[in-house]
């Protein structure tokens, strides 16, 4: 059997990476999921990463638990569904941690990607789709910060948008950036055109 494609999407907040990532899904006939929260373990984790900005957690308390429900992510649904020859699109990945825990929060940045790819037994995405959008517009969607990661400040999240443009310098034949500013038939069109182009896919 042929092994499924996996496509990530990744992005800053506002970035409209979760209404593309949907819209691909349904397209290709993919599983949907996201991360942190894709399992009932991670909809646990993902109540304490993503609480309120009274919330204390610890840089490296945060990447830990952000490892811990990738673990169990792809031990329970990514790689099985993948291994059943189904494609899946998710919702952040790894390259989120490395740019909100590493770049933004001043951790290592590979470091935090050996955590990851240890938790996640070395599983790395087919294509990882990158999303840009201004400040302003990341703002105008949003309607400002609702969790304590939102409300990290304008430094912490320049810091997370160089981390993720860091990455796709660096892992050209792997990542894709993609304009996410537009209607979002706008956005899903040029979505489309460089992952049907990547993947071989059809019209």
């Amino acid at each position: 059997m042929t092994r499924g494609r996996f496509v990530v999407f990744e992005g800053g907040e506002g970035s409209g990476k979760s209404t593309q990532a949907a819209l691909l899904a349904e397209r290709i006939g993919a599983v949907l999921t996201r991360q942190p929260g894709g399992t009932d373990v991670g909809a646990m984790i993902r109540e304490i990463v993503l609480a309120g900005p009274d919330l204390h957690v610890a840089d490296r308390s945060e990447a830990l638990l952000m490892a811990a429900d990738r673990a169990h992510h792809v031990t329970e649904l990514i790689r099985p569904s993948l291994e059943a020859g189904r494609d899946v699109v998710c919702d952040r990945y790894i390259g989120s941690s490395v740019a909100y825990q590493g770049h933004g929060r001043g951790l290592d940045p590979g470091e935090v990607e050996r955590l990851s790819l240890w938790a996640v037994d070395g599983l790395r995405a087919d294509l990882v789709v990158l999303l840009t959008v201004s400040a302003t517009v990341a703002d105008e969607r949003t309607g400002g910060a609702r969790d304590r990661i939102e409300a990290a400040g304008a430094a912490f999240h320049e810091r997370v948008d160089a981390g993720f443009r860091a990455q796709a310098d660096a892992e050209p034949d792997r990542w894709v950036v993609v304009d996410g500013e537009g209607s979002r038939d706008d956005v899903a069109a040029r979505v489309w055109t460089v992952v049907s182009e990547r993947l071989g896919l059809g019209t």
